[in-house]
């Protein structure tokens, strides 16, 4: 069965969080059954009428975003509440905003999107037709983590809808309040056998993965999207898993270093780096550490003057996860590291916030390097060349994302080369996720297949092969017996 870990989730979460209220649409937690009975109701509606309709994709899509318009307050509302603190801004930017840019994004594409593409037919079977039909795959799901738990719900439903599909949604247990507003403002949008939400732990968790959905979307930690896939290969289940890992954020030599550390420090405290992509570790020049310290002290104190009672300041999700980053913080500090907070307030566990907290020179054997630290912790190292640099981002498992600081086009060419990640930003931290166009997912250990804009179009569609052959052809003279005809013909089919 499918558990996800109270430490792990993504990767970390609560050990216990408020039960939420049962509507109609949602199961209370734990509630296994109320899951089959969800599935039920969409596998109905798909077999009484099968795939969307492309107007009735888009009336959907602009009712969705209608809604997210008119409710943006009380969904950062929501989410705050289950935060302790989150800041308005990167609720309504970092949620709300990138939802309904996916959604004009795919309302703007979505008929070219659905087209056929016709394809060419090889000459021994001219004059036959072949084209590519895009059709839904029907009833998928959708589990969504904690850290970001409106868009990381929202976004992939958008690309499942405009692939035509019904979609089963399984939101966080850790973020009540949003789950609350969020079956709300979708039981506004979408009829019952479109679109449900379920809610609970991990047994609900592993009861959606167990289905025999036709794809499943999975955003989460590598130990659970693991599980997620083996559950899943019950029913040969195809999975997409947006997974996580160690993002390194490496400055070259040339490039101004206050810059490079105010995108890294923005990059980081954004959410209070409880972001899939946010930067791990940095990689400065050797004997410039200092230099980055005082940098991103510097840009920390601009951005964030005060840090308990400042609104702009989000807190950690959970008094587990503050403990957990409290002891990657000892365990460095008892193995001899150098810790050096910025701004003046120490961690404060009753409003569960943390300031940006760098690490100099952590061994790879401390826990702070080895695991994705979901926090305002940054482990700072050095590299003495950029061969040696990318020697040891390439010695780590595959990141999610990789940032690159230069401005010299043929280097930043050559790291591009020479390195493997799902996906990069030069000279800024986080803007890729922002671009619909391009493809979002990880690459190995930090994820399994991609989506936004065509990409999640395509991740929810099956693409069909048709040939349509025409009245008059020649592939009924080379039926058996195979004589003089047929042997001719293999002759110069196989010395073209």
């Amino acid at each position: 069965m499918l558990q996800e870990s109270p430490v792990e989730e993504h990767p970390t979460a609560p050990a216990e969080a408020p039960a939420s209220e049962s509507t109609s649409a949602v199961p209370t937690r734990g509630d296994v059954a109320a899951v089959h009975t969800a599935y039920e109701r969409l596998r109905g509606g798909w077999n009484a009428e099968g795939g969307l309709p492309y107007k009735r994709r888009m009336a959907l899509l602009k009712a969705l975003k209608k809604a997210l318009k008119a409710q943006k307050t009380q969904l950062a509302e929501a989410i705050r509440t289950d935060y302790g603190c989150r800041s308005e801004f990167e609720s309504i930017v970092g949620e709300v905003f990138l939802v309904m840019a996916g959604v004009d994004h795919a309302r703007n594409h979505l008929r070219d999107w659905m087209e056929p593409r016709d394809v060419e037919v090889p000459p021994h079977l001219r004059p036959a037709r072949a084209r590519i039909v895009r059709q839904p795959l029907g009833v998928v799901g959708i589990i969504a983590p904690w850290n970001y738990p409106l868009q990381l719900c929202l976004a992939p439903l958008t690309a499942a809808i405009a692939a035509g599909n019904r979609v089963l949604i399984k939101t966080s247990e850790f973020t009540p309040a949003t789950h609350q507003a969020v079956t709300s403002l979708l039981s506004e949008v979408f009829p019952d056998d479109i679109v449900q939400v379920v809610h609970g732990e991990g047994d609900v968790g592993a009861a959606v993965a167990s289905l025999p959905l036709n794809h499943i979307l999975f955003t989460g930690s590598t130990r659970v999207g693991r599980m997620v896939m083996a559950a899943a290969a019950e029913h040969l289940t195809p999975v997409t898993l947006e997974l996580g890992g160690k993002s390194p954020a490496l400055i070259h030599e040339s490039f101004p270093m206050a810059k490079a550390a105010e995108r890294i420090v923005w990059g980081k405290m954004f959410n209070s780096g409880q972001t899939c992509i946010a930067p791990d570790y940095v990689m400065v020049p050797e004997g410039r550490t200092q230099e980055f310290v005082d940098a991103a002290k510097a840009a920390y104190a601009r951005m964030y003057p005060s840090m308990k009672e400042n609104t702009d300041h989000t807190a950690i999700i959970s008094d587990r996860h503050f403990a957990r980053l409290q002891g990657l913080v000892s365990a460095a500090k008892e193995s001899g590291v150098t810790v050096a907070p910025a701004g003046s307030e120490a961690p404060d566990p009753g409003s569960r916030k943390m300031p940006l907290t760098m690490l100099m020179e952590p061994g790879d054997d401390l826990a702070v390097m080895q695991e994705e630290i979901f926090g305002p912790l940054l482990p700072v190292v050095t590299y003495s060349d950029l061969d040696s640099a990318i020697r040891t981002i390439n010695a780590r498992p595959r990141p999610l994302a990789l940032y690159y600081f230069d401005r010299k086009g043929r280097r930043v060419d050559e790291v591009l080369a020479r390195t493997t990640s799902g996906g990069v930003s030069v000279n800024e931290c986080l803007a890729h996720i922002t671009v619909e166009d391009l493809p979002f997912g990880g690459v190995g250990p930090s994820g399994l297949g991609a989506y936004h804009g065509e990409t999640g179009f395509l991740t929810f569609t099956h693409q069909k092969s048709v040939l349509q052959q025409a009245r008059f052809n020649l592939m009924s003279l080379l039926n058996p017996p195979y004589g003089g005809l047929a042997r001719w013909f293999a002759k110069i089919m196989t010395s073209i």
